[in-house]
């Protein structure tokens, strides 16, 4: 692994010069104003027991699924349709060395563009003057999540990426990903089809892996090994699937 930081930085480099960058990049900061510019409003009409951290932080999904495809669908997708993936790794590179370059550039830039919403929660504090308003326990919480779960969502893409040589395929095989494992759990937890007594196994294993339950516990202070295994698990798999995906389409070449 001596030359991942080298390939870190070049990515990162090369992330920063990506039109698509700024456009995920605006985009993001964007919408999660806009997001929070309502949730204040909705809070000056009528009062609410929850803090506005935490409900911030239950919007999570909107950006990730258009931000962790922009990310990532041009990381391995568009080396391989130029050509110049075969040429970085005939260097004295590594396939897990150029992906997890890759990851680890497209993830820092995610936790860059979620670090940069902090200042929405410290504005709100300023000029409000009521440190009611700033709740420490469900903001480390939430932003503890986004960092853990953004692991998962970000190796999902580095995957997507992996697979083709398009990356338009690319995003929206992201997002599909994404979106199942995000909303299509949910809805299959809720679903009466599970609630028959025979299927009562497989319904504890679906609301165990609900992303939204996950998130409230979280912002509500509680940590749970088993969330963190999975999501660490989920990033893990993702990444050597993404790595024993390259060198395959390697050899198929």
């Amino acid at each position: 692994m001596r030359h991942f930081l080298t390939i870190l930085s070049h990515e990162i480099r090369a992330l920063l010069f990506n039109p698509s960058t700024y456009v995920a990049a605006v985009l993001f900061l964007g919408v999660m104003g806009f997001i929070f510019a309502a949730l204040l409003d909705e809070y000056s009409r009528a009062p609410r027991e929850a803090l506005p951290a935490a409900m911030f932080f239950q919007l999570f999904w909107i950006p990730v699924f258009f931000m962790v495809p922009l990310l990532t669908m041009k990381s391995l997708a568009e080396e391989r349709r130029l050509g110049t993936l075969e040429t970085l790794l005939t260097t004295p590179v590594t396939t897990t060395e150029v992906v997890l370059g890759k990851f680890g550039a497209a993830y820092l830039l995610y936790l860059l563009l979620w670090g940069s919403t902090a200042g929405f929660h410290y504005v709100l504090q300023h000029y409000a003057r009521d440190v009611r308003l700033l709740d420490w326990g469900p903001l480390v919480g939430g932003y503890a999540f986004i960092a853990i779960s953004g692991l998962m969502f970000i190796a999902v893409g580095i995957l997507a990426s992996a697979l083709t040589r398009s990356q338009a395929v690319a995003g929206i095989l992201c997002f599909t990903i994404l979106f199942t494992l995000i909303i299509g759990l949910r809805f299959l937890g809720d679903s009466t089809l599970l609630q028959q007594e025979t299927l009562s196994p497989l319904k504890s294993t679906v609301e165990s892996l609900q992303i939204f339950g996950h998130l409230d516990d979280f912002t509500h202070g509680v940590i749970d090994t088993r969330q963190v295994f999975f999501y660490l698990t989920g990033a893990v798999l993702a990444l050597i699937f993404s790595i024993l995906g390259v060198e395959a389409k390697l050899l198929q070449g």
